[in-house]
């Protein structure tokens, strides 16, 4: 399992919401370029970047998110807002190594399914969910879909990565990932699953290792690493 670091940005700059909450974020850089560089110098071997103004308003910031995967020579791969092949598109051509979708797999599937046949090991699906149902739209709006009926869905349509998460735990700090839904995901659907959300500590990441058996191979975190709760090359031995 590899520990992969989140780069959420907001109007230029790198953030993160507690619980999808709008109002209630916290700004942890003003430069999204050195961050990301300062994750591939403590060895990180992916990065997370999510598009926040794309996710919640719809007005995506393509050229700062260029500006950030042209400065690093990891694997990155890009969320928020992703809802029309155009977009998508863009990405790739400045080298985007997988796209994920999110809304788009309910709103507009047809784009989804587009993009795996071009793109078939570089498209993933994020799944959002409140109390088990997919959470849209900044994962503010809930869904009536089934997290695990959705993970069925996207697997009918060649995709073979979905990203968890509880979004409730998400940028809480304290309360530790949702385990037993993540869990029972993984062993329902077979695809591989990227967990994210509510990571607060070393002991969490070692617990997610134990799902690696179920196709649990890839850990996003984001809170815990900028408020040091713990390093990036601890959380990567955990996950070892």
């Amino acid at each position: 399992m590899i520990v992969v670091p989140a780069v959420d940005i907001r109007g230029g700059k790198v953030v993160r919401l507690k619980g999808g909450e709008l109002q209630d974020d916290h700004v942890y850089g003003s430069d999204p370029v050195a961050v990301a560089r300062r994750w591939q110098d403590e060895g990180a071997l992916r990065l997370h970047l999510v598009d926040l103004d794309a996710a919640i308003s719809g007005q995506p910031q393509f050229d700062t998110l260029a500006e950030v995967i042209a400065a690093v020579t990891i694997p990155v791969e890009v969320g928020g807002g992703l809802r029309v092949l155009e977009n998508a598109m863009r990405y790739r051509q400045r080298g985007v190594d997988r796209l994920i979708f999110g809304a788009a797999a309910i709103a507009a599937p047809g784009v989804v399914q587009e993009a795996v046949r071009r793109w078939p090991e570089s498209v993933a699906v994020a799944l959002d969910a409140r109390d088990g149902k997919v959470a849209v739209a900044g994962g503010n709006e809930i869904n009536r879909v089934e997290a695990a009926d959705l993970a069925s869905q996207v697997k009918a349509w060649a995709v073979k990565r979905i990203q968890y998460t509880d979004v409730v735990r998400d940028g809480g700090g304290a309360v530790g990932p949702n385990l037993p839904a993540m869990e029972a995901l993984a062993r329902s659907c077979g695809l591989r699953v990227t967990a994210a959300g509510g990571l607060s500590a070393l002991d969490d990441v070692r617990r997610l290792r134990e799902l690696e058996e179920w196709g649990v191979d890839e850990v996003v975190v984001g809170k815990a690493l900028y408020e040091k709760r713990f390093t990036l090359a601890e959380a990567m031995e955990a996950a070892r």
